[in-house]
C-alpha cells in the first residue's frame, strides 16, 4: 500500500485544488471554467464583511479577477455554466451536476413535513404559478399577494410565507435560482428557463450512480481524502443509512466502486489515523509555491478537521462568537504561503474610505521569516482587487508590527 508524508498529502490536496494551475493574465473564461473544475462547489454566504463567499475561491487561484466572470457563468439558459443549489451547503455548483442531485431533491419532497415547514401548503401551487408567470421573481415581490407581515420575534430569519414556500420549492426542484438582484436577493424562476435543455432533458441518475459520481467528482477535489472528507464535500452520507436513510447514497459504497473501476487507490497518509483514498489522476507535486489568503468557506479549508491534519492548522470561524470572546477576530483568513498555512488575519473592506482594515494578524509557529514581507504584497494586491487604496494595520497580534512595517 502507498505511503504518503502529511507533506506529500497536503501538496497533492492543494493541487488538486487548482494552486498549481499557471495563472492567466487577465483570467478569461476558461480559466474560470478551469478553476471551478478543480473546486467543484463555490459555497455561498453572505456575509459581506470582506467580499462574498463565492467570489473569494475564485481569487485565491485565479488572482485579481473581473467578478463577472462569475455573473456571465451563470446566466443565459443554454449558456449558463453554473447553478445555485444545495450541493455542498448552498453553493454554485457545475450545471452538468443537476441530473446527480435528484436523490437529494426527491430526499427533501419525502421529507416535507419532518422538517418544521410551517408555511400553508395551499400556498404552494398559488406559488408556482406566479413564478411560472411572473419570473424571474424574488420572494419580496410575492410577499404582498402571499404574505402577512413579517414578524420580528427572530431577527434574521424573519422569512415570509412566500420566502418559506419558495425555498422548499427551491429544495425540491421546482423552482430554480436564476440569478440575484444587487442587494443579493435571489431570483426565482422555473427551471425551464433557467437550465439548458440538454441538462433538463437528460435522466436522473439513481442513487447508486449519483454517489459514485458526487465521491469521484469529490475525490477529483481533494486529490486525497479519508471516506469522511470525501463524504463531506458533497454532504452525503458517510456510511449506508436505514429507514428513509437508506434513500441517500453513501459514500462508504461508492468508495468500494471507484476502487474496483481503478479510479481511486488505498493509501496510508502519516498522521492520518482513519484509511485514505488518492484519486489516481491526481498530481503528486515535489513543490507548491502559492501565495494566497483564503475565505473562511474555501474548499481547502472548509472541513476544519481536515485543515488540521493537513496543515496542522486549527481554525474556526468566529462571527458568531460575541466580541469580547473571539480569539482572533470576526472576520479572520488563514495566509497560505507555498504550501503551508502561516498566519491568519482578520480582514474587512472599509468601502467608504476605500482601505481595507487589517484588524488583527498572527503568525503561526514555525512561520518563515519573511511572513510579513510577503503578506503585505498579498493584502496589497488583494486591496487592488477589492478597489481600496489603503491597506490600515491594527496594532492587534503578533504580526501587526511586522506587518505595518513592512507595508510602509
Amino acid at each position: 500500500m502507498l505511503e504518503l508524508s502529511r507533506a506529500q498529502a497536503r501538496r497533492i490536496a492543494l493541487g488538486a485544488q487548482g494552486f498549481l494551475d499557471k495563472p492567466h493574465d487577465p483570467p478569461t473564461m476558461r480559466t474560470f471554467a478551469r478553476t471551478l473544475e478543480r473546486t467543484g462547489v463555490l459555497q455561498v454566504d453572505s456575509v459581506n464583511v470582506l467580499a462574498r463567499a463565492h467570489l473569494m475561491p475564485l481569487y485565491s487561484r485565479m488572482g485579481p479577477y473581473d467578478t463577472t466572470l462569475l455573473d456571465r457563468a451563470g446566466s443565459g439558459r443554454e449558456t449558463r455554466r453554473v447553478l445555485e443549489y444545495w450541493a455542498h451547503v448552498q453553493a454554485f455548483m457545475p450545471v452538468d451536476l443537476w441530473p446527480a442531485m435528484q436523490f437529494r431533491r426527491d430526499h427533501y419532497r419525502a421529507r416535507r413535513s419532518k422538517w418544521g415547514f410551517t408555511a400553508d401548503a395551499t400556498l404552494e401551487p398559488r406559488v408556482l404559478d406566479a413564478v411560472r408567470l411572473e419570473g424571474p421573481v424574488t420572494a419580496r415581490q410575492l410577499d404582498e399577494e402571499f404574505s402577512g407581515p413579517r414578524t420580528k420575534e427572530h431577527w434574521g430569519w424573519n422569512w415570509s410565507d412566500a420566502r418559506k414556500v419558495l425555498d422548499y420549492l427551491f429544495l425540491v426542484g421546482d423552482v430554480a435560482i436564476a440569478g440575484r438582484t444587487s442587494q443579493f436577493e435571489v431570483l426565482y424562476d422555473v427551471p425551464e428557463r433557467v437550465l439548458p435543455r440538454a441538462v433538463l432533458e437528460a435522466p436522473p441518475l439513481d442513487r447508486e450512480e449519483a454517489g459514485r459520481e458526487l465521491v469521484r467528482r469529490a475525490a477529483r477535489s481533494h486529490g486525497v481524502g479519508t471516506a469522511a472528507c470525501l463524504a463531506d464535500y458533497y454532504r452525503m452520507r458517510a456510511v449506508p443509512g436505514t429507514g428513509a436513510a437508506a434513500s441517500q447514497p453513501s459514500a462508504k459504497e461508492a468508495i468500494a466502486d471507484l476502487v474496483d473501476a481503478g479510479e481511486l487507490e488505498e493509501v496510508r497518509v502519516e498522521g492520518w489515523r482513519k484509511p485514505a483514498w488518492l484519486h489516481t489522476s491526481a498530481r503528486r507535486p515535489r513543490a507548491v509555491r502559492a501565495r494566497t489568503l483564503l475565505s473562511p468557506f474555501d474548499p481547502l479549508v472548509w472541513e476544519r478537521d481536515r485543515t488540521e491534519t493537513l496543515f496542522d492548522f486549527h481554525y474556526r470561524i468566529e462571527i458568531y462568537v460575541p466580541a469580547p470572546q473571539r480569539q482572533y477576530g470576526y472576520y479572520v483568513l488563514p495566509f497560505l504561503l507555498g504550501d503551508e498555512i502561516v498566519g491568519r488575519v482578520d480582514l474587512k473592506a472599509d468601502r467608504v474610505a476605500r482601505r481595507l482594515l487589517v484588524q488583527a494578524a498572527y503568525g503561526e509557529d514555525g512561520a518563515p521569516a519573511d511572513t510579513a514581507e510577503q503578506l503585505a504584497v498579498e493584502l496589497q494586491r488583494l486591496a487592488g482587487w477589492l478597489e481600496l487604496d489603503d491597506v490600515v494595520v491594527a496594532p492587534r497580534g503578533d504580526l501587526a508590527g511586522p506587518l505595518g512595517a513592512a507595508l510602509t
